[in-house]
């Protein structure tokens, strides 16, 4: 293929793209309004007390960054380990904390009907595990983390707020925004 047609062909695909998008495409990634009706239709919404659903949609916010970023801490943990220790990685991992994940692994295979926590044993650990995992194993973390005390503080003021949140808890305004301090330090740190 000639450049002039290779260019003219990638052109129209962006086009392409750019006018479905307009059109109203929906992607898959794409959770919108329509989508939260449906599901709370599911949820009988209509059934709740409406200042009790309103305070939860406030933490929701709240729950959906704590989701991303303790799940992202899990792909950190994952990949810092695998690369230093291969495959195996997982015999590093503080024994306390392989013999819960399996415990938990194991009670939710009895429920095939449910929908699990996650393929792999670090979707089974507690917040608290992701630090202890961290902290054990400091050597692979310490180019990346810098500073353990650091890291142990910020994970630990992020643990006390996600427990609230997932307990169905409120948090004030200034706990809302130390979460958002911690995580961006967190990511501007660990990238």
């Amino acid at each position: 293929m000639k450049d002039a047609d290779l260019y003219s062909f990638v052109y129209r695909g962006v086009l392409t793209e750019e006018a479905l998008d307009k059109a109203g495409r929906r992607r898959r990634s794409h959770f919108g309004s329509e989508d939260a009706r449906a599901v709370q239709r599911s949820l009988s919404f209509d059934y709740l007390d409406s200042d009790l659903l309103v305070e939860a949609q406030r933490m929701s916010v709240v729950y959906a960054a704590l989701h991303a970023f303790e799940n992202a801490v899990r792909i950190t943990v994952t990949k810092a380990m695998a690369e230093k220790h291969g495959e195996s990685w997982w015999d590093k991992v503080p024994e306390r904390i392989r013999k819960m994940a399996k415990s938990r692994m194991d009670e939710d295979s009895k429920f095939r009907w449910h929908g699990a926590r996650g393929a792999t044993e670090v979707n089974y650990c507690d917040f608290s595990d992701l630090s202890s995992i961290i902290v054990t194993n400091w050597e692979v973390f310490d180019a990346l983390l810098g500073n353990m005390e650091w890291a142990k503080a910020a994970l630990n003021a992020l643990e006390k707020s996600r427990n609230i949140v997932m307990h169905g808890g409120t948090l004030a305004k200034e706990d809302i925004e130390r979460i958002g301090m911690n995580i961006r330090d967190w990511i501007r740190q660990a990238g």
